[in-house]
């Protein structure tokens, strides 16, 4: 089915690529032809059943959206599709899918409310779960969870990190809570001083992983070798070990029997 979705939208001239992700196919569609793909893919492939409409935040790409199409057919058997487009992060506007499908009304709103997306042509573009006095979009990675701040926080394990830690405790290190900038990057500021870029922090937390040490797992350690000359210590054989059978171990020799002394008489004499 999915091959069927690519060859339907390219056939009408919609430059659509197909991709693998963690679920079902991926068809990444250019921004203009978003309306035009969802209209192709639901009357002339199938998925009539629109599941969900979200957004991620991609820092300097802009805004990834992504919709859930579903086509029920030969009793439980379904079929699904994500369909995806960036939208730039300067100018974050995409056209609205719920003249096609009723479902998308809803997801756009919450789209708009928590990462600032319009929707063009959409009915009634009003926050849906924020309340009205609510100022940002809490999904974008710019944004700062200042509570985080404002209250102590509790995954504190480093000795002095901790409000209740006792005057003078030594301190390693000074941890900042998940997903808190530098006070330097955000908030208010004097006047005339000039603006922080508020991708700095996102972009920052988002730098890959050190690379592995080389000479890590899967290698065998070897033993170092002796230096020329010098004699080698034999080795003590291991817990367990059993030799071979030429090489029997020598038989126990046992201590020479002592007589008890004499009271009165000459010292003991030890047996041959």
């Amino acid at each position: 089915m999915s091959a069927d979705a690519l060859e339907a939208l390219t056939s009408v001239g919609i430059a659509a690529t197909s991709s693998d992700s963690f679920g079902p196919t991926a068809l990444d569609v250019p921004l203009e032809s978003w309306v035009a793909a969802h209209e192709v893919l639901r009357d002339a492939v199938g998925f009539t059943f629109f599941d969900f409409l979200s957004a991620s935040d991609e820092l300097t790409d802009g805004f990834r959206v992504v919709s859930h199409l579903a086509d029920f057919w030969g009793g439980a058997h379904v079929e699904h599709v994500l369909v995806r487009t960036l939208v730039p992060r300067d100018n974050a506007v995409l056209p609205t899918l719920s003249e096609l499908y009723a479902g998308a009304n809803w997801h756009e709103r919450e789209t708009f409310e928590m990462f600032g997306i319009s929707f063009d042509g959409h009915p009634n573009l009003i926050p849906l779960l924020l309340p009205d006095e609510f100022e940002g979009h809490p999904l974008r990675k710019e944004f700062v969870l200042a509570s985080r701040v404002a209250k102590p926080w509790p995954g504190a394990k480093e000795p002095g990190e901790s409000d209740h830690a006792p005057a003078g405790a030594p301190s390693r290190r000074r941890t900042l809570p998940p997903g808190v900038p530098d006070p330097e990057t955000w908030g208010p500021r004097p006047p005339g001083s000039p603006d922080p870029d508020p991708l700095a922090p996102a972009q920052a937390a988002a730098t890959p992983a050190r690379p592995r040490r080389a000479g890590a797992a899967g290698e065998r350690r070897t033993r170092r070798q002796p230096p020329a000359g010098a004699a080698e210590s034999p080795a003590s054989p291991a817990e367990g070990d059993v030799p071979p059978a030429d090489q029997a171990a020598p038989p126990a020799v046992e201590p020479p029997a002592v007589e008890p002394p004499v009271e009165g008489g000459e010292p003991p004499v030890e047996s041959s």
